[in-house]
């Protein structure tokens, strides 16, 4: 059964900013339904246009780019409360795919509506713009650490990332958080072998900051995690489209 948006489970998290009565009753109106979409399920693709954008209600997923060789670059993980399809919308065409990794409901937005929302919510055409900004300060932050940090810092930042943003939405229990990714899309993600991604997790679990197995990421010395991820493994708080 869909969900009405003013009983939307991601509204009273932390970390997303409140909007007012008329800019949800606008989101309900904008919201086509819900869709389920099972483990592998390709929500967009890289070149192709869509018809819908979407907002993660659960369940987490992964953006990746291929290039031409055939090889492929992870470029974010999908967490409640995304909004994907932006490119397509304003672009014309995604510049990545997004993935389901497992089980996700998403909120369904009709792609064309986007410019009654430019034209007639300015409040709601903020919030596009404000998300946008914290993706590109997002994609600033790990630029500079894919680029310029050592792996086992590059390992702790994400883990950082993780978890942080596992608590801000409700998903971390105490020092515990689900993370259904494999080694191999962290590695792709950070620019380094598994071979190496691997060995930098061994060595954060054998310094007793963390620990990823079976799904599940344990923190087990966050402040020596803060202390090696630095500020920029922070979320900042953003709308919820």
């Amino acid at each position: 059964m869909t969900i009405k948006c003013e009983k939307c489970p991601l509204r009273g998290l932390p970390l997303f900013l409140e909007f007012g009565r008329e800019e949800l009753d606008f989101m309900q109106k904008f919201k086509t339904g819900e869709m389920q979409a099972e483990p592998g399920t390709h929500l967009l693709s890289q070149g192709e246009k869509s018809p819908q954008l979407f907002t993660v209600l659960s369940g987490m997923g992964l953006k990746y780019k291929m290039l031409r060789n055939g090889s492929r670059q992870v470029v974010g993980f999908v967490m409640p409360g995304d909004f994907l399809g932006l490119q397509a919308g304003v672009m014309g065409e995604m510049g990545h795919s997004v993935e389901a990794v497992t089980e996700m409901t998403l909120c369904v937005f009709n792609r064309t509506a986007i410019w009654e929302l430019f034209s007639a919510h300015p409040e709601r055409s903020f919030a596009i713009a404000h998300l946008a900004a914290v993706e590109e300060h997002f994609l600033g932050d790990a630029l500079a650490t894919v680029g310029q940090r050592p792996a086992y810092e590059k390992i702790a930042w994400a883990m950082a990332r993780f978890f942080n943003r596992a608590k801000a939405t409700g998903q971390a229990v105490k020092n515990t958080a689900r993370l259904p990714f494999r080694q191999q899309d962290l590695a792709d993600g950070l620019g380094l072998s598994l071979v190496h991604t691997n060995k930098q997790l061994a060595a954060l679990r054998r310094d007793g900051v963390l620990s990823w197995q079976n799904g599940t990421l344990t923190v087990h010395d966050s402040k020596a995690l803060g202390q090696i991820a630095g500020e920029e493994s922070e979320v900042h708080r953003r709308p919820l489209i």
